[in-house]
């Protein structure tokens, strides 16, 4: 089924990201964390695509089996970097072949050592241009990625929402941010993206943080912000993995709450491919139903972009 579709059906939408393990260990153990995650019938998964198109194969193999063996809604990322025209056409065959109906367009991070990207020869440049590239030529939902503290290479908010139209124009059907901790962010992007004629859905990505020094350095990768209070609280424990773990699920579920209330369509969960974080929270999420709830939302909410 299309994940557009998907959103439009079922409020809220809460997904789970997971990325190709290297390793045979590392397989079994990325589908005994799907397996349980299942059990909490998230809306679709999605299957990452690594830097440099270093695990092309494996991102298509984790997509098929999560389709096809857990029965799970999927979608595969699919970046430009290094890839030709032809090599792109092969990949989504091979994932049209798997069932698979959705594609998360991506340019792609330049490959390990590399601080540029640059457009392979015979390939394309832009995930606004991969995006017009598999709505010409497939039958894809193709959703779009986000980024509400704004791309480290966009000189500006206004020139980075000026390009998530053009992904949008191109026909990215929804969109999912870059994982962040404030939720003010969201919400102010989500004004600004409005005011400038994005009228897609926009999940809000979130990370249960199970370990503090982990969750540093993916932010440090992909520039996003900590906030002073979290990262102080993190801090004074001293590095017990399990009070991280704990204060991480507590966070994250107030997190969601907070934005599930003010309107946000959906959650996508940086999972990491470990299930227990993501699994303590969308419980706790699925005991709770605040979506429920008479709360009032802001006239920029998600809800109103979606109804």
């Amino acid at each position: 089924m299309r994940i557009d579709e998907i959103i439009a059906s079922v409020q809220p939408c809460f997904s789970v990201e997971f990325f190709p393990p290297k390793t045979d260990e590392g397989r079994e153990l990325l589908l005994d964390n799907a397996r349980e995650l299942s059990e909490l019938d998230p809306a679709f998964v999605s299957v990452t695509y690594g830097a440099g198109g270093s695990t092309r194969d494996g991102t298509v193999e984790i997509s098929s089996l999560l389709h096809n063996e857990l029965d799970l809604e999927t979608m595969t990322h699919l970046s430009c970097v290094g890839e030709t025209a032809d090599g792109l056409r092969e990949v989504l065959d091979r994932t049209e072949a798997a069932g698979v109906d959705n594609v998360l367009a991506l340019r792609g991070d330049p490959p390990r050592g590399e601080t540029d990207f640059v457009q392979p020869e015979g390939g394309l440049g832009s995930a606004a241009e991969l995006t017009g590239f598999i709505g010409e030529n497939y039958g894809f939902a193709v959703g779009g990625a986000c980024f509400p503290e704004v791309h480290p290479e966009a000189s500006s908010l206004d020139a980075d929402l000026a390009y998530l139209k053009t992904k949008v124009d191109n026909g990215a059907t929804f969109l999912i941010t870059q994982l962040f901790f404030d939720n003010q962010v969201y919400f102010d992007f989500v004004a600004a993206a409005r005011a400038k004629g994005i009228e897609v859905p926009i999940l809000a990505g979130v990370i249960p943080i199970a370990s503090y020094a982990q969750t540093e350095r993916i932010c440090e990768l992909c520039d996003a912000t900590i906030p002073a209070q979290l990262a102080d609280a993190m801090t004074a424990l001293g590095g017990d993995e399990r009070a991280e773990f704990e204060l991480g699920v507590a966070y994250a579920a107030q997190q969601c709450t907070e934005l599930l209330l003010g309107g946000a369509p959906g959650i996508h969960f940086y999972a990491l491919n470990k299930a227990p974080a993501t699994r303590a929270v969308l419980s706790a999420l699925r005991a709770a139903r605040p979506w429920e709830r008479n709360a009032r939302q802001p006239a920029t909410s998600e809800a109103d972009a979606v109804h």
